[in-house]
């Protein structure tokens, strides 16, 4: 059934944008954490994604479909997004001149994470909507299929 392959890009659009909204947070959050784990300051991440485009042409794809057969070989989807990486931003940290910080260097400067508030809140409202987007076609797609069975009766 082919609205089962639209849900299931569907989902992975929701799944994707909720793991960035994920790492937004964890970013706002250590947005002043000038000691890790692995030593310095936090680094702020980024959700790198990839389109997940199955692995048959837009024409085998509707060749296979007008036959009745599945769109995709090996059960793969054919269509949808799926995170390939949390990368870490590599620009500069900021430097505050503090010489009583604990983490401050020989000179009195203690490195900031390099988290900009206006960049995460601006990543934060483009999640927000591309989630939203995402429940819209969901909602379609459910009304599409409920008027189908409303045919049957």
């Amino acid at each position: 059934m082919a609205f089962l392959n639209t849900m299931n890009i569907i989902g992975s659009g929701l799944t994707a944008q909720q793991l960035r909204l994920d790492i937004i947070s964890e970013n706002v959050t250590n947005s002043s954490t000038t000691r890790t784990e692995n030593g310095g300051a936090y680094r702020r991440k980024l959700v790198v994604f990839e389109a997940n485009t199955g692995d048959v042409s837009f024409r085998e794809a509707m060749e296979r479909a007008a036959k009745g057969q599945p769109v995709s070989r090996k059960g793969e989807p054919v269509g949808g997004v799926r995170v390939t990486n949390i990368a870490e931003d590599p620009s500069d940290f900021k430097l505050m001149y503090d010489p009583t910080h604990p983490d401050a260097d020989d000179e009195g400067y203690v490195s900031l994470p390099n988290v900009d508030m206006v960049k995460e809140v601006t990543d934060a409202m483009a999640a927000t909507q591309a989630y939203s987007s995402n429940v819209t076609v969901f909602n379609a797609v459910k009304s599409v299929i409920m008027r189908g069975l409303d045919i049957g009766k």
